[in-house]
């Protein structure tokens, strides 16, 4: 029993995620458009990392569509993310960038994270690191990798429903 116990607790600590997918030497990236992806259209609100979160995507247009992010911390702008879905190759790719507060950039002028699609299955979308599931037409979840600089993985859940209005 004490066996079972100690292989479950390293395989827990090793960053075992349930859902989202990393990317591996063989991923392809299955064809995919963003009629796969439209239900994200609107405006969403959640709670995560103490505080208020806010996500606001753009219908598809021009082979993507762009989102907004904002986390609020205390009534403070704790940082944003600015991005899109797009159109490339015949298949879609997740892009984004960091900002403070204060719209300085986390990441280098001409750098952006993105990240591949590895995997569409029924209501979810798998990119590398992030899965977009749909609930129903009021409530998503958005799940991310996280990397710590300690070398640890975590798996957050974004939950987020469209505000009353």
């Amino acid at each position: 029993m004490r066996l079972l116990t100690l292989l479950f607790l390293l395989y827990s600590l090793t960053g075992y995620t349930q859902n989202t997918l990393s990317l591996d030497a063989k991923s392809e990236s299955p064809k995919a458009d963003l009629s796969m992806i439209a239900w994200m259209e609107g405006h969403w609100k959640g709670e995560a990392f103490g505080g208020i979160i806010e996500e606001i995507w753009s219908p598809p247009l021009g082979g993507s569509m762009m989102f907004s992010f904002k986390l609020v911390n205390d009534g403070t702008i704790s940082f944003y993310e600015l991005g899109h879905i797009r159109e490339l190759e015949e298949t879609l790719v997740f892009e984004l960038k960091h900002f403070h507060g204060d719209l300085k950039g986390w990441e280098e002028k001409n750098e952006v994270q993105s990240f591949q699609l590895l995997k569409v299955e029924g209501n979810r979308l798998y990119f590398d690191g992030f899965t977009f599931e749909r609930i129903n037409k009021d409530e998503i979840n958005i799940y991310a990798l996280i990397h710590h600089d300690d070398g640890i993985e975590e798996e957050i859940r974004f939950n987020y429903k469209r505000p009353k209005v």
